[in-house]
């Protein structure tokens, strides 16, 4: 699960508010997080490992982040690990024995110890979730292609800012880096 954070919920809200732009916020609270929720009991009932992946800054000036995370645009935004906005939204909070790494980069291997830890966990297979679908769900996508794991995209528990973005991109992950699948399908495929 990728930057389901409440910061990020939250800049959703503004921009439908603010700008009149709601497909994001109305994807994450209609679509997004109503199915990573259900994948996530099915994961926790099913005691598959579950890890959340979640961008922060260690620093409170930011400094720590990769340079494109400091960058005017969509990436501008400072998510101070330990502050509310950081936090993952209240449905999808870690339990015990989840993993959770902190990264400062849009890719969730990059810069974390996260693809050793699932070579080290045995895993060969791994289900993503969250977003921005084009851009740390993707960047964590080809990572994980690159280390060599199998990996599903659950299309209706991602989200980017756009209908247009969010299917352009799935287009040009699946099948060369990814597998594009529905919750159900994959729930279907696990069971």
């Amino acid at each position: 699960m990728v930057d389901v954070q409440k910061g990020f919920l939250e800049e959703a809200k503004m921009i439908k508010e603010k700008h009149g732009h709601a497909y994001l916020y109305d994807r994450l609270v209609q679509v997004t997080i109503p199915n990573i929720k259900k994948l996530l009991n099915f994961f926790r009932e099913n005691k598959l490992p579950v890890v959340h992946a979640v961008i922060g800054s260690y620093r409170t000036d930011g400094k720590d982040r990769s340079p494109v995370q400091s960058r005017p645009g969509w990436n501008y935004s400072l998510q101070i690990i330990g502050t509310s906005s950081q936090e993952e939204v209240d449905e999808l909070r870690p339990l015990k024995d989840e993993i959770v790494v902190y990264k400062t980069t849009d890719s969730a291997l990059n810069g974390t110890s996260l693809g050793h830890i699932l070579r080290w966990m045995g895993i060969e297979h791994v289900v993503v979730t969250g977003i921005v679908t084009d851009q740390c769900v993707a960047g964590t996508v080809r990572d994980l292609a690159d280390w060599g794991f199998i990996v599903y995209v659950v299309e209706d528990a991602t989200a980017a800012i756009s209908q247009e973005f969010h299917e352009m991109e799935l287009r040009i992950i699946n099948q060369i880096y990814a597998k594009v699948v529905s919750t159900e399908e994959i729930i279907e495929d696990l069971k």
